[in-house]
């Protein structure tokens, strides 16, 4: 029998020759020790040239890509390819792990750097968006992360002169990079005229800004700021690949084998050509340099290492050398000497020397090389080629020999026999060749029958016989040199091989996995001395196994290394060596082979680190010699906690089955049950499946768990308190080291872990988001700061927490076996251990990871339990035998016999340990486990008279031990909790059932007790008054199902599961009589009431028997139900039952015969019941649930007094309804507790109790049930019911406005007008026909625009600064105006700016960093942040781009931006709010979730974030005095959250303490003291909440809905705004008294018909209120006066924009249909006109004495200006004004509408404006006019994207181009014309430039487009894609632009954003 184990002796790397320089680039540095670090495959490099040694870093698993060195130049940084791709941080002294960073990148890694202080590292990843992250690299945490660019990025560098600047470039792009919070925010190097735009493949960065970069063509790119400044023209003659900064300089090196050295300020120091020196070549091509001091390092594309020295640079040496690309195939090893041969695609054969590790000969070939062999007497080499031919050399000089070409495929294997006279070929062509070597290769035979290509050969030692492998997995056998095929196995019996490389035979069976019969295994050489294998596959792996291996799936030892597939393996000539080649990374690599008599003395050595393990595991196959498995723990590792539906699921799901559901949501419903229940007490304790759970509090009380209930048991009272935070099984548990907190993590699909206090039982942290399926193990540090979790996933991931804050420190895969647990080590908390099946690891963390390495203890054994001893290296584990292992450090010292069977608990005490095992006997030790002080049995004799219940058997396994107060406290399979005195006696504490479902209940009809039985094969007694013990156990020959007293509560009748049942005594549980007569499982059981003649019995195979109890006799068989019975009842007379089953059908049967009875369902409610337990029926239609295909009613119960039925149901819910429960859907309350199915439910005999037994967790819980009347409000452990009431307080039409307003970013805003036809820019321009000479005799072109009202010399305008904003966004945002430096100040917002208003000057600040619409606004209420305010903006969707929704902290006095964070609130972010202490801000999105983000806002860290609603959240607020607890409100949603560690954990508002109260519409929240929260809501109330519960209601606080809230924090006091009407008493702003008692009523002096009050803000003595009228006024509160501070147009867009002819006022036109005078040096609006209809267009007369107005209705007024009075109005169209002009000359008024035409009225004729003409022919919809100088023609851009020209006042259409040439304008206003080409930008497939103004100098040109931009270009611009500048501000779609008098200002109207921006122009200088 071969050992199956893996051989002892093992490899060790010894050398890599080779260099990655393919695809790679500044990969090669010197480190602070002077040595070189590069990486070759998945290996880090460290070479020492001096002494010519290598050192490897092996920590990754796939090819590295990127390296960068750390600024002290100790640490390296690399990355790896690969589909979950981690970057490593290591030391390049020792070549250990400092860090991992992982689970941000897909793909690889391609750059890395490091900053300046080295605190920070920046990645960019290959994913399709090449995100850029950048990390905290010592913690492993991601500070930031951005989409990087849609092309592939080159480099990455910080600005090391700047902080948080940095610079990357890739693929026709250059990105200027900042850091601010969490957000990476882009801006694109501009390439402008300076240089062409193009790939930028390498950068440095240098003083003030610069930045160099090396672009493709050669060229040096010189930035400044983000502009091209300048260029190096031709510093490399082709692509600069690697560029390096340091104290000297620049180094460059490129494509053109040039390597250039430059001076600081990139002026050119020298230049050395490589391709020019001895060791160069043609196509030599620079990948990386790295220049220090006078040493200059060079990497080429083709794997070479240069070391140039400066002042000898002709000479340079190189270093290090490889195959260049191509797959490399062919390997040989010398006969003799330690040479080894290798060919490769890049036509090159190379020597090896082995020993001095160098390239010792290199001779190109005509062909890319496949194979190789050398002679048997070491003087022919022969190469196979790929096109089929072969070639021998002589070794000595690489001469040729020979060269043949008999086959046209390539040649895959060649071979000389052992004798040296043959050489076989092998070939594609699916044939060998045997050629004489002596005969000057003459082909002597030929062997055929293979069907596929051959793979490998092997001769035979006497040379007769050679076997060989084909591609299609068979082996054939040919007897040489003729090549006949050898058929009959027998004569191969006693052949000798000469060697072994096949990969198929019995000798290496070993090396294929079981069960598979994939071919990935390239190669295989046996070592016939030592009796080993090595084999070479296509993972990259190298493994070692014993030989011959025989059995599939032999264990092995692997090595990593090679990326992807190593293609040969050899050993050398003496064994001393393996030589494997890698096929993609072209490497070579060289390993020691340390027999097994050295592997005994390198044990001190430490193992070689890797992440993966050499000791693999996956070679875990059939060791004959590990142990059967204990069956408990067989049991236990089979045990699946998947759940079908996971509680998470059910909001999902509920709101599907709404939407089917809503009819009936309409029917008033009957009110949830005025009682209610509270947990009491449970039976039982988790001890089937989970160990040392068990532990005694500070307060000396016993924590443990059991279902989803964390329990705290109090021994001396006999009571228990609960925490009830799971919401399903809880599997582990442990204690922190001051015994006050305890850690439980459950099962779930996102499972979580809650940290609680055991006094208060609240929940100090809950960690989420890490585990699936469960949490199996955790463990505390010492010094409790950080917890150990391990998950149920498929690698049992192992975390560890930062608890407190929540935050993961580091993560690694497990194991693929269960792991059972987890320590972290008492005196180094970097370091823990993990225990489990065949596994013991030792961990460290590193970064983000953690590094694992395997106890080395030969074979691996499966671990119950460990724990660390009395020193930071001694670790104790038990075993599954019953061994005590002692460990230090990772090795095995010895094991101890410690227990017969599994040790599951041991304990570490001050001087000694504890354990416990499966044989039931408690140990003590001393400490070093050398000798057992004392054993305790556990047995029923040493039980104590104390104890409250009975142990079901001696010597019960135990899983739990935990010491304290003079005892020994142990938990035990059988789910009992003993306490063992140390002198002996033991008392039972608490007991539950074992393993098994739990379905039978039953209560005693006058006494506390019930009965249980259970799949467990025990019935049971307990005793429900305070001594809550077990009265009495009996074991049963079968489980059980059910069970049931009889009437007098003395027998006690028992269905058995194999269809037998029995009556005993309920005393003494002796059987009185039982019986035998079905099949299947007996379902329900019960006595008839009164005397309980008739027992009725209901089984699994249809059939309820009838016995008589009396006679004991069958008397009736009740037939024809169609599936299994569930539930029975009896009537009160005893002579009817109700039958249910498990097809949902309800049956009626007459006893005692069991006669069938039809009844209809009204009788049925008429009849009375002795019980009611069913689940179907009209009386109980509303206790099936919305979701009833995922889940059944299992049980009910009807009190006894007929109020109140209680359910149970297979989501572990417990539940509570008013009887009867007529209408589906009812209400109710619910109780979670047990964790997954609640199996049956029982009220005592008195209601005082109900029962519950759960299935799977094996307990019986007692609720004490709490009756109407006497509750206060402890209702805290119900939840409200599934379906809301669907009224929710009314319709108010601005709240569904906010509802359903779809924002979207201005990038995809589309056309604001109806246009159609070709864009300008795309038009083809006609050729005109008189093209002028350039030389013409004709007179000069006139003016295009007539100049007037500017001074003597023009001067263009240069830049805009914003002056003036008009406007507030009042109308769809809330609560976003407050008071700032004790009310000299008020901030607020519109469109996408931020406005600081200064109340004595009403001079505006902005800040303007937005890129999108600003929608929140909040102030920082703490003193420590002054005048800190954060806003949050739209965005798209949540992928941390640009576009990203983000909220921006920022100073309101500077205005400087504090930090950026982007979110993944996709859509926008509706409300911000700042904690009490001012450092954390809630977030909430716009999202469909709305989820609710919390940050750390300085940091831009994201604390945490959870779903919010499945409806919009209006508005969240933190309470004043709290940074975890916060408030959400909005639709139908009122909820109550708190932060504890990184999770939010919320509770929804209770109503149902009020009669009627209903959910509805919650629209704004503030705050009292002592817990009181105040919501205003839809219809005027306000809710006032105590903790979560509804406590009162003031009425009609509002008539309309209360909109806003706000509570001050110095009184108390409360303001709320809201919409109603202004009257005597009541105005639509109050101000409350701290409890919402008394009030005062503000009226709002508007003028409004109705006012609506959006925002307020209470300050000294005054109150600041925004409405949605979009004014903000200041009420005084002693006088009640109102100053309105700011005005805007409240509805939009504003169309109509008219600027005074000599005045800086302006006129604004606009939807709201009021006209509105604005003065800019006052700052204010003047006045306001109402006209009734939506206004269009407005215009001045030239002298400016008139206005007219066009209005939407196409009607259009003239109104004069000096007295507002009508001078006459008109309506000829029935369609909106679109344009209005008054001629220059003031004769005509041209008014332009959509019904494509343009009407003149001639004003001299007096006001009843009779129409005189109008233009035909217009193509579309009019958009602007524009009149030329002498009034003689008129200009109109239409909807068809065309310019027309008409004359004034005929009417009559100009077409002669030459003569609109000659027209002067008196303005221009048109988008349209070849004048304004230049004006349309690339970008506006769907959006249009909408409007355009002329300057009165004729020299600039601003216009506005649908992106909400307002440009600024030079007139005319008749070239595409004119230069310009923008400026940003408005939301999308502006309407419309103006210069005002003297082009001192810009007007521009937005249509989004009803506002109006005043822009002051910057002239140039003259």
């Amino acid at each position: 029998m071969a050992d199956r184990t893996a051989p002892n002796c093992h490899l060790r790397l010894e050398w890599v020759y080779g260099y990655r320089g393919h695809q790679c680039r500044n990969n090669l540095y010197y480190t602070a020790a002077k040595e070189i670090v590069y990486f070759v495959a998945g290996v880090g490099v460290v070479y020492n040239t001096r002494e010519h040694k290598q050192k490897f870093y092996l920590g990754h698993n796939d090819d590295i890509i990127s390296l960068a060195l750390h600024p002290e130049r100790v640490l390296v940084a690399t990355g790896q390819v690969g589909k979950e791709p981690y970057i490593c941080v290591w030391d390049s002294y020792t070549v250990q792990t400092v860090s991992i960073l992982k689970d941000v990148h897909t793909h690889g890694i391609a750059c890395l750097a490091f900053d300046l202080e080295g605190q920070c590292l920046v990645s960019v990843g290959l994913d399709s968006k090449n995100t850029i992250c950048v990390w905290d690299w010592r913690k492993g945490k991601v500070l930031a992360a951005a989409p990087g660019h849609t092309d592939r990025i080159f480099d990455i560098s910080w600005d090391l002169y700047q902080p948080s600047k940095l610079v990357s470039c890739g693929v026709k792009h250059i990105k200027f990079w900042s850091l601010c919070g969490n957000a990476l925010t882009p801006k694109r190097g501009v390439f402008g005229k300076t240089g062409d735009l193009q790939t930028i493949l390498c950068l440095a960065c240098a003083k003030d800004e610069v930045t160099y970069s090396g672009a493709l063509n050669g060229d040096i790119y010189v930035w400044k700021g983000i502009n091209l400044m300048r260029t190096v023209q031709g510093a490399h003659g082709s692509g600069i690949f690697s560029m390096n900064v340091c104290e000297e300089g620049f180094a460059t090196g490129g494509r053109d084998g040039c390597v250039r050295l430059w001076d600081l300020n990139f002026k050119p120091i020298t230049v050395i050509d490589l391709r020019e020196t001895d060791q160069g070549y043609k196509g030599l091509s620079v990948r990386s340099v790295c220049w220090r001091g006078d040493h200059i390092l060079v990497g080429t594309q083709d794997s070479e290492i240069f070391e140039v020295v400066v002042h000898d640079r002709t000479k340079p040496f190189l270093i290090m050398q490889g195959h260049c690309e191509g797959e490399l195939w062919a390997l040989a090893v010398h006969p003799t000497k330690p040479l080894a041969m290798t060919g490769s695609d890049d036509r090159s054969v190379r020597i090896w020397s082995l020993i001095d590790h160098a390239l010792i000969a290199r001779c190109n070939m005509e062909e890319p090389i496949r194979c190789a062999a050398v002679s048997t007497d070491g003087i022919h080499l022969a190469l196979g080629m790929k096109d089929g031919s072969f070639t021998v050399l002589r070794v000595r000089d690489m001469t040729e020999v020979v060269h043949i070409k008999d086959r046209k495929e390539a040649i895959h294997e060649l071979k000389y026999s052992a004798d040296g006279a043959h050489l076989a070929v092998g070939s594609n062509d699916n044939s060998v060749d045997i050629y004489g070597v002596v005969q000057r290769y003459k082909k002597v035979g030929e062997c055929i029958g293979s069907n596929s290509f051959i793979t490998h050969m092997d001769w035979s030692t006497d040379s007769k016989y050679l076997q060989i492998n084909d591609g299609s997995g068979r082996r054939l056998f040919y007897r040489m040199p003729s090549g006949k095929e050898v058929t009959n196995r027998e004569e191969l019996k006693l052949v000798q091989w000469a060697s072994w490389t096949c990969v198929l035979g019995p000798e290496v069976n070993g090396i294929w996995p079981k069960y598979s019969d994939i071919n990935d295994i390239n190669s295989v050489d046996a070592n016939f001395n030592n009796q080993v294998l090595v084999t070479a596959d296509d993972y990259g792996l190298v493994k070692l196994l014993r030989y011959p291996c025989v059995k599939k799936g032999a264990k092995f030892k692997k090595y990593l290394g090679h990326s992807a597939h190593i293609t040969n393996a050899r050993w050398s000539h003496d064994y001393q060596w393996v030589i494997t080649i890698g096929g993609a990374d072209h490497s070579v690599f060289q390993w020691k082979f340390v027999p097994e008599r050295k592997s005994k003395e390198a044990v001190h050595i430490a193992p070689q680190e890797t992440l993966a393990d050499s000791n693999s595991e996956e070679s875990d196959s059939d060791q004959s010699d590990v142990p059967e498995m204990d069956s408990e723990i067989e049991q236990e590792t089979q045990l699946t906690y998947r759940r079908q539906v996971y509680k998470e699921d059910l909001p999902q799901l509920k709101e599907q089955c709404k939407e089917k559901h809503r009819a009936t949501a309409m029917k008033k419903k009957e009110r949830a049950p005025g009682s209610g229940v509270k947990l009491h007490f449970i039976h039982g304790y988790r001890g089937y499946d989970c160990r040392s759970n068990l532990f005694y509090t500070q307060a000396g009380e016993i924590v443990y768990h059991v279902a989803a209930i964390g329990v705290v048991y109090n021994r001396q009272q006999n009571t228990q308190r609960f925490y009830m935070g799971h919401d399903d099984d809880i599997l582990c548990l442990a204690i922190h080291p001051l015994k006050d907190f305890v850690a439980t993590g459950q099962v779930g699909r996102d499972s979580s872990i809650h940290i609680w206090d055991t006094e208060t039982l609240k929940p100090m942290s809950v960690l989420r988001g890490f585990h699936q399926l469960g949490v199996c193990a955790l463990d505390f540090s010492a010094d409790g700061k950080r917890l150990a979790s391990v998950g149920l996933d498929d690698n049992h991931t192992i975390v560890l927490w930062d608890w407190r804050k929540g935050e993961k420190l580091s993560a690694m895969r497990g194991s693929k076996d269960k792991i059972f647990v987890v320590k972290i080590n008492p005196y180094l908390p970097d370091k823990l251990i993990t225990a489990g099946v065949k596994h013991m690891k030792f961990w460290h963390k590193a970064g983000g990871g953690l590094i694992g390495r395997k106890g080395n203890m030969g074979k691996t054994e499966t671990m119950m339990c460990a724990v660390y001893g009395w020193s930071e290296e001694m670790v104790f584990s038990g075993t599954c035998t019953g061994d005590i292992c002692i460990w230090r450090d990772m090795f095995l010292m010895k094991t101890v016999k410690a227990h017969d069977g599994p040790v599951f608990s041991v304990h570490a005490l001050e001087k000694g340990f504890v354990t416990g095992g499966k044989d039931g006997i408690v140990a003590l030790w001393d400490d070093t486990f050398e000798r057992c002080l004392k054993t305790y049995a556990i047995k029923r004799a040493v039980l104590a008279p104390g104890s409250k219940g009975l142990l079901l058997e001696d010597n019960p396994s135990i899983r739990a031990i935990s010491l304290g107060h003079g005892h020994i406290l142990v938990g035990t399979k059988n789910g009992e909790i003993l306490e063992v005195d140390k002198s002996g006696p033991i008392t039972l504490l608490v007991q539950g059932h074992m393993e098994g479902e739990v379905w039978g209940l039953a209560t005693h009809p006058h006494l506390p007790l019930c009965a249980t039985v259970s799949d467990d094969k025990t019935l049971r007694i307990w005793d429900l008054s305070p001594s809550h013990c077990m009265l009495a156990v009996r074991k049963l020959r079968k489980g059980g199902r059910c069970c049931c007293f009889s009437p007098d509560g003395k027998a006690l009748a028992v269905g058995l599961n194999d269809g037998s049942f029995l009556i005993v005594n309920a005393d003494t549980l002796e059987d009185l009589v039982s019986f035998h007569h079905r099949k299947d499982i007996i379902s329900d059981i019960r006595f008839s009431p009164g005397t309980g003649k008739y027992l009725a019995v209901a089984s699994g195979d249809t059939f309820v028997d009838i016995y008589n109890v009396m006679s004991s006799k069958r008397v009736g068989v009740c037939k024809g139900c169609l599936n299994y019975i569930t539930h029975l009842d009896w009537d009160k007379r005893g002579k009817l039952l109700q039958v249910n089953t498990g097809a949902k059908e309800q049956f009626f049967f007459e006893a005692p015969r069991g006669k069938r009875q039809t009844i209809p369902a009204t009788e049925v409610e008429k009849i009375d019941w002795s019980t009611w337990t069913c689940v179907l029926g009209t009386s109980v239609e509303g206790i099936w649930p919305l979701i009833n295909e995922v889940t059944e009613v299992t049980a009910a119960c009807l009190s006894n007094d007929r109020k109140v039925l209680a359910t149970g149901d297979d989501l572990g819910y417990v539940k509570l309804f008013r009887y009867p429960v007529k209408g589906k859907y009812a209400k109710f309350k619910r109780y979670v507790a047990h964790s997954t199915h609640v199996t049956n439910v029982r009220w005592t005999h008195d209601d005082s109790l109900l029962v519950t037994v759960g299935g799977g967790d094996t307990c019986l819980m007692i609720w004490a049930h709490e009756p109407e009347g006497h509750r206060e409000f402890k209702q805290c452990d119900s939840e409200e019911s599934d379906i809301e009431s669907e009224d929710d307080g009314g319709y108010d039409s601005d709240v569904t406005r906010e509802n359903e307003i779809s924002y979207t970013i201005k990038a995809l805003s589309a056309n604001m007008r109806p246009m159609t036809g070709v864009k300008p820019h795309l038009q083809l321009k006609e050729p005109s026909v008189d093209e002028r000479p350039p030389v013409s005799r004709a007179l000069p072109q006139p003016e295009k625009l007539q100049t007037n009202n500017v001074g003597k010399k023009k001067r263009p305008i240069e830049d805009l600064v914003l002056d003036l904003v008009f406007g507030y966004r009042g109308n769809d945002c809330r609560n976003n105006v407050h008071y700032l430096n004790e009310g000299a100040d008020i901030i607020y917002h519109t469109a996408s700016v931020g406005i600081v208003l200064n109340l004595t000057t009403s001079c505006q600040s902005f800040y303007a960093e937005h890129s999108d619409d600003i929608l929140c606004l909040t102030i920082n209420q703490h003193p420590k942040f002054p005048n800190v305010v954060a806003t949050g903006q739209v965005g798209d969707s949540g992928d941390m781009s640009a576009t990203s929704p983000s909220i921006h902290v920022w100073d309101a006095m500077t205005k400087q931006t504090l930090s950026v964070l982007r979110c993944f609130h996709s859509g926008g972010v509706c409300s911000v709010s700042f904690s009490a202490t001012g450092k954390l801000l809630l977030s909430v999105g716009l999202d469909p979730e709305h989820t609710v983000t919390i940050w750390k806002w300085q940091e831009g860290a994201k604390i945490a974030s959870r779903v919010g609603h499945t409806q919009r959240i209006f508005v969240a607020e933190f309470r004043p005095d709290s940074d975890t607890h916060f408030v959400s409100v909005g639709i139908k949603h009122v909820r109550f959250w708190t932060l504890a560690g990184r999770a939010l954990l919320s509770k929804k508002g209770v109503l149902s303490s009020i009669e009627d109260a209903r959910m509805q519409t919650m629209l704004s929240v503030a705050f009292g003291a002592n817990t009181l929260t105040f919501t205003g809501t839809i219809s005027g109330d306000v809710c006032v909440w105590k903790e979560h519960i509804l406590v009162r209601i003031v009425a009609k606080a509002h008539t309309g809905p209360v909109f806003t809230m706000y509570t001050t924090l110095r009184d108390g006091l409360i303001v709320t705004g809201g919409k109603e009407r202004p009257s005597k008493e009541g105005g639509a702003l109050k101000l409350w008294d701290q409890e919402l008692k008394r009030c005062r009523a503000f009226r709002l002096e508007t003028g409004q018909v109705i006012d609506c009050v959006r925002s307020v803000c209470r300050g000294k003595g005054k109150i600041l209120v925004g409405t949605r009228n979009a004014e903000i006024i200041e009420v005084g509160e002693k006088n009640a006066a109102c100053n309105i501070l700011v005005n805007g147009h409240m509805d939009g867009p504003i169309w109509g924009l008219g600027t005074h002819p000599s005045r800086d006022v302006f006129l604004s036109a606009a939807e709201d249909g009021t006209v509105r005078l604005w003065d800019i040096p006052e700052k204010k609006m003047l006045n306001k006109v109402n006209l009734g209809h939506p206004a269009r267009t407005i215009s001045y007369s030239p002298e400016g004495d008139m206005v007219a107005i066009g209005m939407k209705n196409g009607e259009f007024i003239i109104l004069l200006v000096a007295s507002l009075k009508i001078w006459g109005k008109k309506r000829d169209r029935r369609s909106p004004i679109q344009d209005i002009r008054f001629s220059p000359n003031s004769r005509y008024l041209a008014v332009g509408s959509t019904e494509s035409a343009v009407d003149f009225y001639d004003l001299t004729l007096g006001p009843q404006l009779n129409r005189i003409n109008c233009c035909r022919d217009i193509p579309s919809f009019v958009m602007q006019m524009d009149f030329s100088a002498d009034s003689a023609y008129v200009q109109i851009s239409t909807g068809a994207y065309k310019r027309l020209v008409y004359e004034v006042p005929s009417g009559k259409q100009v077409t002669e181009q030459s003569q609109i040439d000659r027209i002067t304008w008196a303005t221009w206003t048109s988008v349209l014309g070849d004048e304004v080409i230049g004006i349309w930008s690339r970008n506006t497939d769907k959006a249009d430039v909408t409007c355009a103004c002329v300057s009165h100098s004729g020299l600039n040109i601003v216009t506005g487009d649908d992106f909400g931009m307002v440009k600024l270009f030079d007139f005319p611009c008749p070239e595409k894609f004119g230069k310009h500048k923008r400026f940003l501000g408005h939301s999308a779609h502006l309407t419309n632009v103006r210069f005002t008098n003297g082009d001192r200002f810009v007007v521009s109207a937005g249509g989004d954003d009803r506002s109006l921006f005043v822009w002051r122009c910057v002239h140039a200088p003259h």
